[in-house]
């Protein structure tokens, strides 16, 4: 996300088929855990790789295929490098595909210009490569961001909204498709789903992104829609929630009826709603997102929609609005009980970056989340934002996690 970091979005509240024309890669790295090698208890280990401004592949638009390829390749060896088992891969950053689809254009992130062929299959060969090393492949989308900009004459002349302009919303410089419309809803569950009933991927992914994060003095214009759906309900809030509760309730029955065995989990913003609002929320003085932007992730969960949940638990030990010592255990509790497993979201991107508080500089602050979250037997493992800094590792923070904690292979919990 450019230096679009995922999570430095929601930071700034509390002050992310086989080859058909790419020459062939390298021999896979051998599977985690092949040959004479025994694997730990079963956890989650993953890294997310962002596609959304190339913010960690492509390297740069405009790659031959057989460039791109080697380049996408080379991220799932780092994560075999690391003893980690899944890779979750942003195949729809805005409105368009990693794969070829009926619904939605190319992505530019791979040729410069949308809309337009790379010349091999990204996706499906993400999970054909990913699988031959002993890999998970999570499909990572975005439901409704349609461009990081504005200007709707820059998207192609095939794309939805070109041909629907009235689904959009133009909000904080951005294009987003209106969650309150029911035709969007269907729509997007359908582009969605045409990657998972061609690929076997192991999982779908939503990241945070449902009605975005606020940008002070502007309002998302949605008053015709609530006008038309809203009705029912007291509050155009309790609306909104609504609408974004049925896209999740709707696509974990829909994903199971296309490919029974694929997984759905989601990665919330950290932090549901503080207790000072909401006896039933976590210890935080925090971005709450329940109310900022309608996302009931709770519910969720207790509802049982979820395989899993990583929550972005991008704080340090300490942090005075939001501990990650303090939303651990809210995590912990949140799932008990329920079908939902939990993993977490650790901000790697933080490790030894300017601008950080001090925390970040110590080698070890991840690693002392690993050790924390192995307190509470519902956490089930953890997943890291993101590949490019898994690969960069500034100051060694994620070599001290795997020196610490994955020294040897471990299958993700199913």
């Amino acid at each position: 996300m450019g230096r679009l970091t995922r999570r430095a979005f929601a930071l700034a509240a509390l002050s992310a088929f086989t080859t058909t024309g790419a020459a062939g890669s390298a021999a896979p790295a051998p599977a985690p855990g092949g040959a004479g090698r025994s694997r730990a208890t079963a956890e989650m280990r993953g890294m997310w790789l962002a596609t959304v401004a190339g913010r960690d592949w492509p390297s740069k638009p405009g790659l031959t295929a057989a460039q791109q390829r080697k380049e996408l390749t080379d991220w799932l060896d780092l994560a075999v490098r690391d003893r980690l088992n899944t890779v979750v891969f942003q195949v729809r950053p805005t409105a368009d595909a990693l794969w070829p689809s009926p619904y939605e254009p190319w992505s530019q992130v791979l040729t410069g210009t949308q809309g337009k062929s790379p010349g091999w299959d990204p996706l499906g060969t993400a999970v054909t490569e990913a699988h031959a090393r002993g890999l998970e492949l999570h499909a990572w989308f975005n439901p409704y961001r349609v461009a990081t900009h504005a200007d709707r004459s820059r998207l192609v002349a095939s794309h939805p909204v070109r041909k629907h302009p009235e689904w959009a919303v133009e909000y904080g410089g951005k294009l987003y498709y209106n969650p309150g419309l029911p035709a969007v809803r269907a729509f997007v569950q359908e582009a969605m789903l045409d990657a998972v009933k061609k690929y076997p991927v192991d999982a779908v992914h939503f990241d945070d992104y449902f009605y975005p994060y606020p940008v002070a003095g502007q309002s998302f214009d949605d008053d015709e829609a609530y006008d038309a759906y809203g009705g029912a309900f007291t509050t155009r809030a309790a609306w909104r929630r609504d609408n974004v509760n049925k896209l999740v309730q709707e696509m974990a029955a829909r994903i199971k009826a296309a490919r029974p065995g694929t997984q759905f989990g989601i990665s919330p913003f950290g932090v549901w709603r503080n207790a000072s609002t909401d006896s039933r929320g976590s210890d935080t003085r925090a971005f709450q997102s329940y109310d900022e932007i309608y996302a009931d992730s709770r519910k969720w969960v207790k509802e049982g929609w979820l395989d899993y949940v990583v929550p972005q638990l991008y704080w340090e030990i300490g942090n005075s609005a939001a501990d990650y010592a303090k939303l651990v255990p809210w995590w912990a509790e949140t799932v008990r009980g329920s079908r939902t497993r939990l993993y977490l979201g650790e901000g790697l991107y933080k490790a030894g970056a300017s601008g950080q508080p001090a925390a970040w500089s110590a080698k070890a602050e991840l690693s002392r989340h690993l050790t924390l979250a192995k307190k509470y037997p519902q956490a089930r493992g953890h997943v890291f934002f993101a590949a490019k800094d898994v690969r960069t590792d500034r100051i060694g923070a994620m070599a001290r996690v795997v020196a610490d904690h994955y020294g040897q292979s471990a299958n993700p919990p199913h």
